[in-house]
């Protein structure tokens, strides 16, 4: 059996809408597995983003346990969650959050130069991640003079090049089209494998779906199947 890097057990997380309490989370229970590729699903509303949120320490809950590459992270301080992330986690967007002022190299060393990697090995490791996801000739264009789909793998060598036990990625290919998201998804399994990463997809995209190891299908606030490929 392979090792459990999340576990989450009957959480529960609830708004305050006005004078209504909306229950975003009711007794979710999910454990992940290392090395393993999830995709995570459901309707609009069912819980999803709020649930990732949980599991990456991002968002408080109300009740329930999470324990997070051996953490129970409701235990947690505030700084010590922000250094959690920092050193063990890596976020890919829908919207590929690239800073437009910066090339495609200086947006990947970023998080490297933000925990305090000096300039020079921070860049190393950004070459190295930027020739992995196929665009090493693409080192000093800045995000408006590629595509949606090079944007994407920038994004991806961003969120790998701290080299992460966990990736989330937020409907990392609905704004791609079928060819562009293919490539995604077939670099992210081949990186994470590579890597010995762990890695989490929010998604709609049921072009995606044949990339997963397990989907795990949400509604209303519950994990209510589970199905491994």
């Amino acid at each position: 059996m392979s090792e459990v890097i999340i576990s989450c057990k009957d959480i529960v997380k609830t708004y305050n809408a006005g004078e209504a309490e909306v229950k975003a989370l009711q007794g979710t229970t999910l454990d992940i597995y290392k090395n393993e590729l999830l995709m995570l699903v459901g309707p609009s509303g069912c819980g999803k983003t709020t649930f990732v949120s949980v599991m990456t320490a991002l968002l408080r809950f109300d009740s329930g346990s999470c324990e997070v590459l051996g953490k129970e992270i409701s235990t947690m301080r505030d700084e010590d969650k922000t250094a959690f992330r920092g050193k063990n986690i890596g976020f890919v967007f829908q919207s590929f959050n690239l800073l437009p002022s910066l090339t495609a190299i200086e947006n990947i060393a970023l998080p490297l130069t933000i925990a305090g990697v000096k300039r020079q090995k921070a860049q190393v490791a950004a070459k190295e991640m930027l020739e992995a996801v196929g665009l090493g000739l693409k080192a000093d264009a800045k995000p408006n003079h590629l595509s949606g789909g090079q944007q994407q793998r920038v994004a991806i060598a961003r969120a790998l090049v701290h080299q992460p036990k966990l990736i989330i990625c937020d409907e990392p290919t609905s704004s791609l089209d079928h060819k562009s998201g293919q490539v995604v998804m077939e670099l992210l399994k081949k990186i994470t494998q590579e890597k010995g990463s762990t890695l989490i997809v929010v998604t709609h995209d049921n072009r995606i779906y044949q990339y997963a190891d397990k989907m795990a299908y949400m509604e209303d606030g519950k994990i209510v199947k589970v199905e491994v490929s």
